[in-house]
């Protein structure tokens, strides 16, 4: 009888091992860009993220709200606000002088989790 409860124990510390060998708890970190330039004849800005996606010419790769509509961002902060609370953190920014207007770059990084990531809809999923 002792020898049975034993077996049983050691089975069950067993499969609670190996279901929980399966699992991948392995993080990632990913980064961003958001780059912004200022509108011609405008106060404005026009902001564009960066993933490191492939740019074709026939697909709009610019961010999309949850009802498919075009985000739009009213300034640089709204948009940096926007990266911090989808849980991007600020690394650096940097500007780049194209003729007469600059153009800023920010730098974000993120930590995901690698089972859970799905590269098209976890990266900048709206709150």
């Amino acid at each position: 009888m002792k020898s049975k409860i034993v077996f049983l124990v050691g089975i069950a510390l067993m499969s609670s091992v190996i279901s929980h060998a399966q699992t991948d708890t392995s993080k990632v970190e990913l980064y961003c860009q958001l780059i912004s330039t200022q509108r011609i004849l405008s106060n404005k800005v026009t902001i564009e993220i960066d993933l490191g996606e492939e740019k074709l010419f026939w697909r709009d790769n610019r961010l999309t709200t949850l009802d498919g509509k075009i985000r739009k961002f009213n300034t640089i902060i709204d948009a940096m606000n926007y990266m911090g609370m989808s849980g991007w953190v600020f690394i650096n920014a940097y500007p780049v002088r194209m003729g007469d207007t600059e153009i800023y770059h920010f730098a974000f990084k993120k930590l995901f989790a690698r089972p859970e990531l799905n590269y098209k809809t976890e990266i900048l999923k709206p709150f």
